[in-house]
């Protein structure tokens, strides 16, 4: 399965004088006298920030507040001030707009360790449509990107989702991992997929489909060959702790199922394969795949990591079929069209 990185992966080392773009969530709710009835969207940023400014970085602070058409100064930025200087123990610095020569004046003047929040970014329209001019703009006065606004990140708007092609690296913040409502310690979480993987759920159940997940993981305490490693169950991975391969109960769970199929399409392996300490979950399956097909199991391997994995173990002549496409594959069995394929000529 594909990663993303999160915040935790970056250290002093890429964070120490860095300007950081990190997009927040601090739509809370404000009264009439423009006082927050409710931070708890302001205390889950906390974290993230806190973490940021400990390894020397330069935080600019960017969110919407409710859905202003245009600049609309009760759905101003300033009235989180106060309480998110308090929460963090310095004082925030309170830009007058999020784009322009004002903007960049200061953030080049923050220090080490400085907060810039931006005005909200929804005064602009631009931002909703996600225009590539106006991300640029929010992505000049930064080196790189964290995402910490779990609520928004189905919408690709400018902040969100623009501003990515300006900045790298663009990582995700730890909201996201509790969105989940489950400790996956440092684990790396495909956050833009999250939407997905829950209708996935909900198809497969409407469906009478089994939708075979992992119930132990081996987890390491870094990513490395040389990671100290233990199994733990999936829905609990200890602080600090990332996923590395599945435990022993999935590959035999895995195992039973398989036993019991006449075609297996393969895409993505168990684990870090690459590592040979994460490798037992991707050669188990690698294994008894190759024993399906000598059984006259149709086994089609789709592409990239997985074909990479069944080279790796010497079984790649024992699969039916071996499929470079990956995505392109899974997309021709979804029906779609693929659009290399319909730009060729007809026969």
């Amino acid at each position: 399965m594909a990663t993303k990185r999160s915040v935790g992966t970056l250290g002093e080392a890429d964070l120490k004088g860095k300007k950081v773009f990190v997009r927040a969530d601090l739509n809370v709710p404000l009264d009439d006298a423009q006082k927050i009835t409710d931070d708890t969207r302001i205390r889950a940023s906390i974290p993230t920030i806190k973490y940021l400014l400990e390894k020397g970085a330069k935080v600019i602070l960017a969110s919407h507040l409710g859905r202003p058409k245009g600049v609309t100064p009760k759905f101003s930025l300033k009235p989180l001030v106060p309480r998110l200087s308090e929460l963090l123990g310095l004082e925030v610095v309170m830009a007058p707009d999020c784009i322009g020569e004002e903007v960049e004046k200061l953030a080049a003047a923050l220090p080490d360790g400085g907060v810039l929040l931006l005005e909200n970014v929804r005064f602009y329209k631009e931002e909703e449509k996600n225009d590539p001019e106006f991300a640029k703009k929010l992505a000049s006065v930064a080196d790189l990107y964290v995402n910490d606004a779990f609520g928004t990140a189905h919408r690709a708007h400018a902040s969100t989702e623009g501003v990515t092609k300006f900045l790298r690296p663009s990582v995700a913040g730890f909201t996201f991992y509790k969105a989940q409502g489950l400790a996956v310690g440092k684990s790396l979480v495909e956050e833009d997929k999250l939407e997905l993987a829950t209708s996935l759920i909900e198809t497969a159940k409407s469906k009478g489909v089994k939708l075979l997940l992992p119930t132990d993981v081996v987890v390491a305490d870094k990513f490395a060959a040389d990671a100290e490693s233990k199994i733990v169950p999936a829905t609990a991975i200890p602080d600090g702790w990332m996923g590395l391969d599945v435990g022993p109960d999935s590959i035999k769970t895995f195992a039973e199922a398989l036993d019991t199929t006449k075609t297996v399409i393969w895409n993505g392996p168990m684990g870090v394969f690459e590592f040979e300490k994460f490798a037992a979950g991707t050669d188990a399956i690698a294994k008894q795949l190759a024993e399906l097909t000598g059984k006259g199991v149709t086994t089609i391997i789709g592409g990239g990591d997985s074909v990479a994995a069944v080279e790796k173990a010497g079984l790649a002549d024992k699969m039916s079929h071996i499929s470079t496409g990956g995505g392109a594959s899974l997309e021709l069995l979804e029906g779609k069209p693929l659009p290399g394929v319909l730009a060729l000529d007809e026969a």
